[in-house]
């Protein structure tokens, strides 16, 4: 019976310098010439998933955007999209609020002109998408929006943001300095239980490996949830099985514990 395999992508197939050790790249191809499936499974919006060493490893589709974005073979079969309306509302809320803020799309980004002096993340998002990384000034309503991600700075009033938005969407707050919201409901896991109701995949043919908290609810979803070496114990505490460190094998350990490759 053939699996299927999700991934998450920093921490987890790559490091946070972008490396993806050899050994992970060997295990994902045997795990697809053994004839299971691997699917990235990222809280990154599409727009930013697309470094061509990352697909080069071989995929069969992308989740992305916490869920709200699915593809296979290439083509979309699932998108959840935020209304010009309501995106018009987080760009006044944030503004209002002190709040920096971007908004990502399965094509493009777009980000506050000021407040992310002091944040790398926002040099690498330039660097890697380039000119589909415009000022949050360039959106308009024709333009596609999955979710958005901000910086929570000193100034900021978190609560009144929160107030503001928390009937449209679920919040989850990364090292108390970054704010990641997805509309109310939606996650890595609704994006996992969509694809395998949509391929008629069985819960206990299903396996996710990730690191961090936004991996939680992916983890507990599947059948057989896997946290890294290097994860968060949040992460950990939640996963069937432990496997080793990114640049211990992790990857290549985990698909052999449970005979996949």
């Amino acid at each position: 019976m053939s699996k299927i395999v999700f991934f998450d992508i920093d921490g987890t197939i790559w490091d946070w310098d972008t490396n993806i050790p050899e050994s992970t790249i060997t295990a994902i191809r045997q795990l697809r010439a053994n004839g299971h499936k691997a699917f990235i499974c990222s809280g990154r919006s599409r727009g930013n998933i697309c470094a061509p060493k990352l697909f080069d490893v071989g995929f069969d589709g992308v989740i992305a955007a916490c869920g709200n974005h699915v593809e296979m073979d290439g083509k979309i079969l699932y998108e959840k999209l935020l209304e010009p309306a309501l995106v018009h509302k987080v760009i006044e809320v944030c503004e209002a609020n002190g709040m920096p803020v971007v908004l990502e799309g399965p094509v493009k980004h777009f980000f506050s002109e000021t407040g992310f002096e002091d944040d790398p993340y926002m040099d690498y998002l330039i660097k890697d998408m380039g000119e589909r990384a415009r000022f949050l000034q360039e959106y308009t309503d024709d333009v596609h929006i999955n979710k958005f991600s901000a910086d929570v700075l000193p100034q900021t009033n978190y609560e009144a943001i929160k107030e503001a938005l928390q009937d449209e969407f679920d919040f989850m707050m990364h090292d108390a300095v970054v704010l990641e919201c997805t509309p109310k409901g939606t996650s890595k896991a609704t994006g996992i239980e969509w694809l395998c109701n949509h391929l008629g995949v069985a819960k206990e043919d299903t396996y996710a490996i990730g690191d961090s908290i936004n991996d939680m609810e992916m983890l507990q979803s599947v059948g057989h949830g896997i946290a890294m070496g290097n994860a968060t114990q949040v992460a950990k505490d939640v996963a069937e099985y432990v496997t080793t460190d990114i640049h211990e094998d992790g990857i290549m350990n985990a698909l052999k514990h449970y005979n996949l490759i």
